[in-house]
């Protein structure tokens, strides 16, 4: 078992719904919880299916120099990057309007 946080944004109900069985919402679209690795996973897996347009984040614990590791899913200004072994977030520039 590991800390798990997952961050969503303008994401369907059904999926805010979905996450809501196995964590808990401490904030809107912010979700944590404590789960195994094959749960991790499942919830990755329907979070994929379902964040239609939105976009999500996945943070958990792991033994790695950082002491956890993350992906993403959908479009965001920030993009991970692998730096040396180390995962990094770097943004997009802003689009000028």
């Amino acid at each position: 078992m590991s800390m798990l946080v997952v961050v969503t944004e303008n994401v369907p109900p059904r999926l805010r719904g979905r996450l809501a069985v196995w964590l808990l919402e401490v904030r809107a679209g912010v979700y944590v919880g404590d789960v195994s690795k094959r749960i991790r996973e499942m919830i990755w897996e329907q979070t994929t299916e379902l964040a239609e347009q939105g976009n999500v984040v996945m943070a958990w614990a792991t033994n790695t120099e950082s002491g956890f590791e993350f992906q993403t899913h959908g479009e965001n200004r920030r993009m991970p990057v692998d730096l040396d072994g180390l995962r990094l977030v770097s943004f997009y520039p802003v689009e000028n309007q």
